[in-house]
């Protein structure tokens, strides 16, 4: 899946309930699923990360979706490696 799947799969199956939300409580569950993913890296399973680095990037889609990004588009960023000093691996 690709990124500009993800973010039609998470609006179409989210989006109204997102909106509802709002995007205050949006970037506070991201927050939450980003200590999740955290505490799963230090301690848990190779499941256990992959579940979390999903709900991570779920709430990524759900975020970009709510402020009208592309996520594509905000990756092409780093399509040429190192965004500051255009070196790959980073020269930096």
């Amino acid at each position: 899946m690709d990124l500009v799947e993800l973010q039609d799969i998470i609006e179409r199956t989210y989006g109204d309930r997102d909106r509802e939300r709002g995007v205050s409580a949006t970037v506070a569950w991201l927050a939450e699923e980003i200590g999740e993913l955290a505490q799963a890296v230090r301690k848990g399973t190779y499941e256990q990360q992959v579940h979390e680095f999903g709900d991570v990037i779920a709430w990524v889609a759900t975020l970009a979706n709510q402020q009208g990004i592309d996520l594509t588009v905000a990756a092409e960023r780093f399509a040429a490696g190192c965004p500051k000093c255009a070196a790959l691996p980073c020269a930096c």
